[in-house]
């Protein structure tokens, strides 16, 4: 498995799709340097030469990837945490930070799942009516 900046990248993807299981590296980047590096996009991750791995290496090294990067992106969004701006304090509350809408939507940043509101479930449905007439008959 061919390691490149620190990440173990999948063997049997084209390269260009492996180089996207590094954090930092998205379709154009991995494009770019695989023309820089004069690497055939069609050759699958295996194959590749430890000269080649080495050409990569090289130039992805240009670039902010893995650690730095999400060290740098968790320093601005503290930064704006600290200095208690919006978009700071809706990271602080959890809660979307570029004006998406909340009333509906939003639930895997809010956390939690689906929650049925006014419609009660068959089995308690049934349970309610069946204790309800129980008691009913008994007076």
């Amino acid at each position: 498995m061919p390691r490149i900046a620190g990440i173990d990248i999948p063997e049997n993807k084209k390269v260009p799709f492996a180089l996207r299981s590094i954090y930092g590296v998205g379709l154009s980047r991995a494009q770019e340097v695989m023309t820089q590096a004069n690497i055939d996009p069609d050759k699958r991750a295996k194959d590749l030469t430890p000269d080649e791995v080495n050409k990569l290496q090289r130039l992805l090294e240009q670039f902010p990837l893995e650690g730095d990067l999400r060290r740098g992106v968790s320093d601005n969004i503290s930064r704006l945490k600290r200095v208690k701006t919006y978009r700071g304090m809706r990271h602080s509350a959890k809660l979307p930070a570029r004006g998406q809408r909340t009333r509906v939507n939003s639930r895997t940043v809010r956390g939690g799942g689906r929650k049925t509101v006014g419609a009660v479930a068959k089995e308690e449905a049934t349970a309610a009516d069946g204790s309800s007439g129980a008691s009913e008959s008994v007076k």
